[in-house]
């Protein structure tokens, strides 16, 4: 739905919907959503007001324990309410939930008597790269794509289990396998029939290679609906899949047997009329406007890797020889280069940039791909990197990308192009929360570790 909707007009519709709850939810650090349920009448007045929602939401990891490493948020400041504001163009129904009325939310905070985004909110750091883009003239486009896997589990039987052998849906690497979609013909047809009522368009949905697992398309749109798609869709998933005790996983990797799970995010940049990303004239139909973007995303990107490689289980899909890219390379229509150039139409031109995995947070995730690129316009970056052909063919003195998520960070802490495009505060905050996720993983004793030394050494 248009930001541009009217106030009033949605007012009534949350009005005359049955029941008397309404659904509101935001984004945490991790790209979790973290929400609840208000009365109708404290949503009106929501509307006008905002409503309080606890900071505590980006001062603590995926597992709601508290980081002891920052400054804006922590235990030293006692985890007040954060105002949050309500987006009134994100209304939508939760078809699987009653038609409950659903709206997503952004934080603001006071700063010298003035009310302004709050430097640590997701959807508000996305906010902030669209703006500057904007500035330039320049609307930014999106798809988004996600593979997971999908296990015959409940939280329960999860937690039974210990962690240890999911239980896939279905058996074996059939990908765009029609026989297996209809193996489980009941969640796969409410994927994409709710998930469309939801304001989730599904543009295609297929199997993909590996037990249980499925590829989702997102209907393109501007950058930001896009996000909110996206981030939605993930836990749209989960709730669905619930009701027929499915568990989608959106981990980047849950076993070294399989390939992982990736988040490709397509883009495109419009003056509001046309694609510019296209001539006819150009190199592979591409504008100067798009090798300059590309340029800046080949440049930069890596600086940003912790935003879309954000887990310390998302470097394990970085895995030579596996689909995943591993270089900043480029190439046309090359599914093993980082970003693939998709020359086509005026419509269709576009980059798909494949280094995301599906556990990323989408807004940050499209922030720092949309940042990069960006970057390379503003700087107006020549497109001077070769395009590699085969497997990283012809970028054979490229460094590969690291293999740790201590090892980006320290990267992303250092970047002035990050800092730039989103802020000190995000990153000195989002450094120290991936940290704090570096040591977590250091003091964990791991199955692998216990299969390796226990009896032996």
């Amino acid at each position: 739905m248009p930001t541009s909707v009217s106030p009033a007009k949605v007012i009534e519709a949350v009005r005359k919907a049955p029941g008397t709850r309404v659904k509101v939810a935001a984004s945490d650090i991790d790209g979790i959503l973290r929400g609840k349920y208000i009365h109708k009448d404290k949503f009106v007045s929501a509307v006008e007001g905002g409503f309080g929602f606890c900071d505590v939401v980006f001062g603590w990891d995926s597992q709601d324990v508290c980081y002891d490493n920052t400054t804006i948020t922590g235990w030293h400041r006692g985890f007040p309410d954060a105002l949050a504001r309500i987006d009134l163009g994100t209304y939508r129904t939760v078809p699987w939930d009653d038609n409950v009325p659903f709206f997503l939310g952004e934080f603001v905070w006071q700063k010298d008597g003035k009310e302004v985004p709050f430097p640590l909110c997701p959807r508000q750091v996305l906010k902030r790269v669209l703006d500057r883009a904007q500035r330039s003239g320049l609307m930014p486009m999106c798809g988004m794509e996600f593979e997971w896997f999908n296990f015959a589990e409940t939280p329960q039987s999860w937690a039974d289990k210990k962690g240890v052998d999911p239980e896939p849906i279905t058996p074996g690497m059939f990908g765009y396998s029609l026989l297996r979609a209809n193996a489980a013909q009941p969640f796969f047809a409410a994927l994409f029939n709710e998930l469309g009522a939801f304001g989730i368009p599904i543009e295609g949905l297929h199997t993909e290679t590996g037990p249980g697992v499925y590829e989702a398309a997102i209907l393109f749109s501007d950058a930001l609906e896009q996000a909110d798609r996206a981030i939605l869709f993930k836990t749209a998933a989960k709730e669905v899949g619930a009701r027929f005790d499915i568990m989608p996983s959106f981990m980047a990797k849950w076993s070294a047997e399989y390939p992982g799970c990736s988040g490709h995010i397509h883009q495109s940049l419009s003056d509001g009329k046309i694609n510019r990303f296209y001539d006819p004239k150009g190199r592979h139909g591409m504008s100067k406007l798009f090798e300059s973007y590309l340029a800046g995303q080949v440049a930069a990107l890596m600086q940003f890797a912790p935003m879309f490689w954000p887990t310390i289980n998302s470097y394990k899909r970085l895995v030579d020889g596996f689909w995943a890219p591993v270089k900043p390379t480029w190439g046309v229509d090359n599914r093993t280069a980082s970003f693939r150039v998709i020359p086509g139409s005026p419509k269709s031109t576009r980059l798909e940039t494949r280094c995301p995995g599906a556990d990323v947070n989408p807004y940050l995730a499209m922030a720092a791909v949309i940042a990069a690129g960006m970057h390379g316009v503003e700087k107006n970056l020549k497109l001077t990197a070769k395009p590699v052909t085969g497997t990283n063919q012809g970028a054979e003195d490229v460094p590969r990308a690291p293999r740790t998520l201590i090892e980006t960070t320290h990267v992303f802490t250092q970047s002035d192009v990050a800092r730039d495009w989103l802020g000190d505060d995000f990153v000195d905050h989002f450094a120290a929360t991936r940290e704090w996720e570096w040591r977590q993983w250091l003091d964990a004793v791991t199955d692998w570790e216990r299969k390796r030394y226990f009896e032996i050494i």
